[in-house]
């Protein structure tokens, strides 16, 4: 009889503490993953190998997988993209490049499994995207380069394409770290407190309350006096009113989603 101990069908792994090996070394099954396609592999994790997400990461309460575009180039050179058809500026990522590492990222995904385009052009990402993306079973995240990527890979693949904001950045790897760790959060155990991410901002179609702490008074600013009472119902309350306060000076916009 073996000594070797079982691992209830997931594979052995060594865990190291530091971030790449983290990343590299577990391929475990039935665990909330991230595949990122992108031409910087060693953008990855970042700053999501640190604090709370970095945590959950060495705990295998989520994973991450990198798919590295350049070796899906062609020719010689491994060019991953060309000129855009009809002229204009700028470079284009090639669908007979992409195409093949979505494929390859695919591989082993199951279940509720979106494909995403981090594209200035797509959907705002919110709150209410980041806890959709939490329970599916994965997600695999395509980060773009250069002028996007050719359409008709986006369109072969029914590629989501969705946007940190409207601004433009040079490529989807910052785009891609923020959105993860917006959507690890919310996975189960990552934070420790469930309560905490039911009342912070965007969490209920408002913006979060004031927060304080000690010490009482500090140049000459004292905690409202409400937050001293211990009265629970007044201390809900006060709360409530200042989101709604908050929310309609700074984002009066959002009041007309509720």
């Amino acid at each position: 009889m073996s000594d070797t101990p079982k691992s209830f069908g997931r594979k052995s792994i060594q865990v190291s503490h530091t971030p790449r090996d983290l990343m590299a070394e577990r391929k475990l099954v039935d665990i909330w993953t991230a595949k990122i396609i992108t031409l910087f592999p060693g953008a990855f994790p970042g700053v999501l190998g640190e604090s709370l997400t970095g945590r959950a990461l060495k705990e295998h309460l989520w994973q991450l997988e990198t798919i590295d575009l350049r070796p899906f180039g062609i020719g010689k050179h491994r060019n991953v993209d060309d000129t855009p058809a009809g002229g204009g500026a700028g470079m284009v990522l090639r669908a007979d490049v992409v195409g093949p590492a979505i494929e390859e990222a695919q591989k082993g995904a199951k279940g509720n499994w979106p494909i995403v385009y981090l594209s200035p052009r797509g959907k705002p990402f919110d709150q209410a995207t980041a806890r959709e993306w939490s329970r599916a079973d994965g997600i695999t995240l395509l980060c773009g380069r250069f002028e996007g990527v050719d359409e008709r890979v986006l369109e072969e693949y029914d590629v989501q394409e969705v946007s940190l904001g409207d601004f433009v950045l040079t490529g989807g790897e910052i785009a891609a770290q923020a959105m993860i760790d917006a959507t690890v959060r919310l996975i189960p155990g990552v934070l420790g407190n469930e309560a905490s991410t039911e009342e912070e901002s965007h969490s209920n179609g408002l913006l979060e309350h004031p927060q304080y702490t000690k010490p009482a008074e500090w140049q000459g600013r004292a905690i409202p006096e409400v937050l001293m009472s211990g009265h629970h119902g007044k201390i809900e309350k006060w709360r409530k009113e200042m989101s709604e306060k908050i929310t309609r000076e700074r984002r009066p916009d959002m009041l007309g989603k509720k």
